[in-house]
């Protein structure tokens, strides 16, 4: 969608908004299901990127400490009860900057990839950047999706990384698709961005060709130590009106409920499932900060009458639009 249409759609009443994400909700998506997902960060701290909201970077004095690549028995340990609790994704992040074919750090991520695809979950990564073959590696180890969140617009990326560039995401946003992986990309609200950058994430999300698969709404949890730790929270009524129009925008994505729930009431929560979030991260952590705990969201799960949504080992990345320009249609930073 255009940023005018986007924007046309922000600024009705609440009301209205939720009122047709709601239609295009039910649409695409009657079963009313919930996709379960488990973060692990495999590989914590030391990252040489500067990322302001972000306190595994090396840069700043957050106390989270540099750890090493996970042992894969202590993944698949994670694994297993991720699938116990009723996950159907599994989700690793490692705080790199990227990898690289023929390392061996990458050779132990393609083992842990394919002994986690084995449980018969669907496998994410999210590793940093990608070249063509290492995406392709990827893929045919057994991962199902990969998360590369472009986090805000173009013009105001610059403001919260230094180390690599907007258009940096979008390429390996592009190696992930050319390789057949679906793409898990979304933002984060709260990083001192106006509506309009949060109007223009949107946009360039929508303008994807093949659209993402899943679509993750952060709500920035302020990190100590972090140069965005004395940022402002987010009002849930704003959230909801971005969740809404990524519904519309991204009619067949399924769009995540991801950090700061922790600061979310169940009836915000509520809310926003309503409003078309059909997707949470689930578990007692999210890399290094909290989440509600697995019983409490089973608990809302039920209590909305909504159901689990089973795992897709053979999820398709999604078809290309023909009449559509490959690459999104951006500003370069």
């Amino acid at each position: 969608m255009t940023f005018d249409e986007l924007r046309r759609l922000y600024e009705q009443p609440l009301f209205e908004l939720i009122q047709q994400s709601r239609s295009v909700h039910e649409a695409n998506w009657p079963e009313n299901e919930v996709q379960l997902c488990t973060l692990l960060s495999i590989k914590t701290g030391g990252c040489s990127e500067d990322c302001s909201y972000c306190a595994q970077s090396a840069r700043y004095n957050s106390g989270v400490d540099a750890e090493r690549l996970m042992t894969c028995d202590a993944i698949m340990e994670r694994a297993r009860a991720a699938k116990e609790n009723g996950s159907t994704r599994f989700c690793m992040g490692a705080a790199w900057r990227g990898v690289r074919a023929g390392t061996q750090r990458f050779e132990q991520v393609l083992d842990i990839v394919r002994n986690v695809s084995d449980l018969g979950m669907e496998v994410c990564v999210t590793l940093g950047e990608l070249g063509p073959d290492e995406a392709q590696k990827l893929r045919d180890a057994g991962v199902t999706a990969y998360n590369h969140n472009i986090d805000t617009s173009p013009e105001h990326y610059p403001n919260i990384v230094s180390t690599h560039t907007f258009d940096d995401r979008l390429r390996t946003i592009r190696n992930v698709q050319d390789a057949g992986m679906s793409v898990c990309c979304g933002g984060i609200l709260g990083l001192g961005e106006s509506t309009d950058d949060r109007l223009k994430m949107l946009e360039v999300i929508s303008s994807f060709n093949p659209q993402p698969e899943s679509v993750p709404i952060n709500k920035l949890m302020p990190m100590p130590g972090t140069p965005l730790a004395e940022n402002s929270g987010v009002d849930v009524f704003e959230l909801v009106r971005i969740i809404a129009l990524a519904r519309i925008a991204l009619p067949k994505a399924k769009v995540r409920l991801s950090a700061g729930r922790t600061a979310l009431s169940e009836e915000g929560q509520a809310l926003c499932f309503f409003a078309g979030a059909n997707s949470i991260f689930y578990g007692d952590k999210l890399l290094t900060a909290a989440n509600p705990a697995v019983e409490k969201d089973l608990n809302l799960i039920s209590r909305l009458g909504l159901s689990t949504q089973k795992p897709n080992r053979h999820l398709a990345s999604p078809d290309a639009d023909p009449d559509r320009p490959l690459e999104p249609a951006c500003a370069s930073s």
